[in-house]
């Protein structure tokens, strides 16, 4: 089945987009292993699934499912961080996070079934996550080099993708709590237009901030409060119209006096106990004005 894809930035209407709802793998007797707040209730994580995954079909995005039984891997309903998808394809990354290690091949072959060619795959050291990867144009892409994104995997992404005339601009983390816990570039920034983001600034290195502010960016700055529940975790469905965690209320107050239409979805079980976002839980695959 041939599909169409593509979209190198953040915010352009979302035609098509991935998602992996919870199986009996999510539902993890040992939370601490994999860094949880808790033991996710699995028949909770349905329901909430299926509530965002109806939100998006509201705003007018086809909803694919990626089905593969991934054994041991809990992460593997945040499509978000094996791939990278640019106009020419998908980019097979390497997880930083070795219980997440082997989730790039599962969701690589769904990509192919659907029409989706590999462009290249990182290789032997190379390491970098989704959710290190922000596209701040069509041709510039920010990697955060962290915990779980490192210099080869820098090297890799820069000469697989000079040839489509991406620009890759790097910026160091910070160690924050420390290598377990999940701190990705996009724990600290989401793209919700051309010269709009969210975002938790005292956590941003400070090139970057000053790259956004140089690129004319204006920032929705979320409270110390709301970075805790992942205010900074926004979808954006299209030019300044947002889906976002609930229980963020300054933050979506912000937005809408930004300009944003703001749609929510609740997520106890798939977001707050586990780390992941609407941005994690959802792979676009095709953005388009």
């Amino acid at each position: 089945m041939a599909t169409a894809f593509g979209g190198q930035n953040m915010f352009q209407p979302l035609r098509r987009v991935l998602v992996k709802r919870p199986d009996e793998v999510f539902a993890v007797e040992d939370p601490e292993r994999w860094h949880y707040a808790g033991s996710p209730d699995l028949e909770a994580a349905h329901e909430e699934h299926d509530s965002m995954a109806e939100t998006l079909r509201q705003s007018g995005v086809e909803v694919i499912y990626h089905e593969a039984l991934q054994l041991d891997r809990a992460d593997a309903i945040y499509v978000f961080d094996p791939t990278l998808l640019t106009d020419k394809g998908a980019v097979v990354l390497s997880m930083g996070k070795d219980l997440r290690r082997g989730e790039e091949e599962a969701l690589s072959l769904r990509l192919q079934e659907l029409g989706i060619p590999t462009l290249f795959s990182l290789e032997g050291e190379a390491r970098a996550e989704g959710g290190d990867l922000l596209w701040l144009d069509d041709h510039t892409l920010a990697v955060g080099i962290g915990f779980r994104t490192n210099p080869e995997g820098l090297r890799q992404l820069r000469t697989g993708l000079e040839p489509l005339g991406v620009e890759v601009l790097a910026f160091e983390l910070p160690y924050f709590t420390g290598p377990e816990a999940c701190l990705h570039l996009l724990s600290l920034i989401s793209i919700v237009d051309h010269d709009l983001a969210v975002a938790y600034p005292p956590l941003m290195p400070v090139p970057f901030w000053q790259e956004l502010i140089a690129r004319g960016f204006e920032l929705v700055v979320v409270p110390e409060e709301e970075f805790e529940t992942m205010g900074t975790n926004v979808l954006a469905l299209g030019p300044r119209n947002c889906l976002v965690l609930e229980g963020n209320p300054v933050t979506r107050r912000r937005l809408e006096d930004a300009g944003c239409r703001v749609s929510s979805y609740q997520g106890n079980e798939i977001s707050l106990k586990c780390e992941g976002g609407p941005t994690c839980l959802t792979r676009p695959l095709l953005r388009q004005a």
